[in-house]
């Protein structure tokens, strides 16, 4: 896969005092980029300055969208949509459709003049070594604020996590950072995001190292946290803070109580499988409907607009609501709210607005905690397991279920609750859906997106490298070739014992033909006089340039073969080189080696 576009420098000459190679400001700028590669405190300090960038986009995103929520829905200044009793007007169900037809108009733009698929921090780390778009991550920004600002049932952070990871790859660009330092800065940059938004810390460095970076290494702990505190203390000063999430005060916790959250765990694991697949059936629907592609958010914009009528808990990412419903008794109109949010998220993502499901995962995963307390409540009413505490554990364990990291939703109940006991049991319930999920799943909702678009991500472990090495990298050009129809003698005089392991024999157009050891056509019991295609093998075994380098390891593997001939097309096998297993695998284990140490070297 090609490399994502990265933003173009910009054109024209250096004016004279500018970063010429030969200029003081030119050789300041080289210097600084030296440093940034070889020590690590400039590259923190770079994390620093980047999250004080990703905490001013992650502020105005969510002062924007609350800006949007009072004007198109008539709140009070301070009011959050989800929490509103009713909507003011039954007109206002056409405000999530006038969202979608905008989010339309922007996807036909989109086609006509960006005709290119947006690249998110997960993918960037995971294939391009953390090479992304700052331009591409404002535009899907902007859709996010586009969307949730509409009301469609879709949270900003997908938004936060692309805008900081933008902000972070444009950085490691102009510093010519290592592919790993890229891949660290795109992860703090989201981390930073994500911290701002939800002034959580913690929560933001581990959604870094968890979901973007894919692993948590003591090298990316100072670049990541620094990022993330930075950006959380400029969302403070810019007023942005998220109330903390009040549950009852006689809530006490029995150690026995871990058995029903554990299965609690389970249930979370399924029903993200669930909301998983509905997003794509309805994404399906949609696609084979016959309504054209821009009116598809509008049409869909209305249905949520109409499921608002019952409730506006299902409006928007759910952030009022979720403190409602936690400390709220349980009733009937938990479970509909439950269904309808289903519902209106899968509508909103399947038809084409722009948002992530990570907050509207805590709302729905906290109602079906409630729900299910409610229900031990009443089957086992001596356990006495208390419903908030069911909501804290559920809202944790369906969030790791769809968008993975159960330290992340961890850290994040903790910094919602302030309550260190009740966020173990939170973990409990996370590592039981993480698992449950992985073992009969296997994706999160990103990757599982990827997989359905033709992607093998599994998670954001950089693999890149591996797709960047090639077999067109990798072969030898200048091999040695003979006609097929040759007789043996004739190969023993052009190639004398010594002279080459390897002829690859070909037949008058060029195509390939099979492999001859130069060895064996020298053996004794061999009649001279025989064409050299009798000893020919691995005919049909080929490689193509394509590969990449595992794909070339596994072909051999299942060629039982030491070399084998690389053809442009399997149809016409035209011969374009030769490779060696041991140099296949010398060559993967050095860039698997580098890629596990966080050696960054370029592959």
């Amino acid at each position: 896969m090609p490399a994502p576009p990265a933003d173009p420098p910009p054109a024209g000459p250096v004016p004279a005092g500018g970063t010429a190679p030969g200029s003081a400001l030119g050789r300041l700028v080289a210097a600084a980029r030296s440093s940034a590669r070889e020590r690590e405190v400039v590259l923190v300090l770079i994390a620093a300055a980047m999250g004080v960038l990703a905490g001013l986009a992650a502020s105005a995103m969510s002062l924007t969208t609350q800006w949007m929520h009072e004007a198109l829905f008539q709140l009070a200044p301070g009011d959050r949509l989800s929490a509103s009793p009713a909507l003011m007007s039954p007109w206002l169900v056409l405000v999530p459709a006038a969202g979608g037809l905008a989010m339309g108009l922007i996807a036909m733009a989109l086609r006509r003049w960006r005709r290119r698929n947006f690249v998110d921090p997960i993918e960037a780390n995971a294939l391009h070594g953390g090479r992304m778009s700052l331009t591409d991550s404002i535009i899907v920004s902007a859709q996010t604020v586009v969307s949730n600002g509409f009301g469609a049932s879709l949270g900003l952070e997908a938004g936060y996590s692309q805008i900081g990871a933008g902000i972070g790859a444009r950085l490691g660009r102009a510093f010519h950072l290592r592919r790993n330092d890229l891949r660290i800065l795109v992860g703090a940059g989201a981390a930073a995001g994500i911290g701002a938004a939800f002034d959580a810390p913690l929560t933001g460095a581990f959604y870094g190292f968890e979901i973007i970076i894919g692993s948590y290494s003591i090298p990316a702990a100072a670049p990541v946290l620094a990022a993330t505190v930075t950006a959380v203390m400029v969302a403070r000063l810019l007023g942005v803070h998220v109330e903390p999430l009040n549950i009852p005060l006689d809530v006490v916790l029995q150690p026995l109580d871990i058995l029903p959250i554990a299965l609690l765990g389970l249930l979370a694991a399924g029903v993200a499988i669930l909301i998983m697949r509905l997003v794509t059936g309805v994404e399906m629907l949609f696609g084979k409907s016959g309504i054209p592609a821009p009116l598809r958010p509008a049409v869909a914009g209305l249905g949520v607009g109409a499921l608002a009528l019952y409730s506006p808990q299902v409006l928007s990412d759910g952030h009022g609501a979720l403190h409602l419903q936690v400390a709220s008794p349980v009733v009937l109109s938990v479970a509909i709210v439950f269904g309808l949010k289903i519902l209106a998220s899968a509508l909103s993502i399947g038809s084409g607005f722009r948002g992530g499901l990570f907050f509207a995962s805590l709302f729905l995963g906290a109602l079906m905690g409630k729900l299910y307390g409610g229900a031990f409540a009443v089957l086992w009413p001596a356990l006495q397991l208390d419903p908030a505490v069911c909501a804290v554990a559920g809202m944790g364990a369906l969030a790791v279920g769809i968008i993975g990291g159960p330290l992340t939703m961890t850290f994040l109940a903790l910094e919602m609750t302030r309550d260190l006991a009740l966020s173990g049991y939170v973990l409990a319930a996370a590592v039981v859906t993480s698992l449950a999920v992985r073992e009969t799943f296997g994706y999160s909702f990103s990757t599982w997106r990827f997989h359905l678009r033709g992607e093998s991500i599994r998670s954001a472990q950089d693999v890149g490298w591996m797709r960047e090495l090639t077999v067109a990298r990798l072969m030898r050009t200048d091999m040695a070739t003979f006609p097929e129809h040759g007789t043996l003698g004739a190969l023993r005089a052009a190639f004398p014992l010594g002279a080459r392991r390897m002829v690859v024999l070909v037949d008058g157009a060029g195509a390939y033909a099979g492999l001859v050891r130069v060895a064996e056509a020298h053996a004794a019991e061999h009649n001279p006089a025989e064409p050299a295609a009798t000893l020919a093998t691995h005919r049909d075994d080929l490689l193509l340039p394509a590969m990449n380098v595992k794909e070339a390891a596994l072909a051999f593997d299942a060629a039982q073969a030491e070399d084998l001939a690389v053809v442009d097309d399997r149809n016409t096998r035209r011969l374009v080189g030769l490779l060696g297993e041991a140099h296949v695998l010398r060559r993967y284990t050095e860039e698997l080696d580098k890629a596990r140490q966080g050696l960054g070297a370029e592959v």
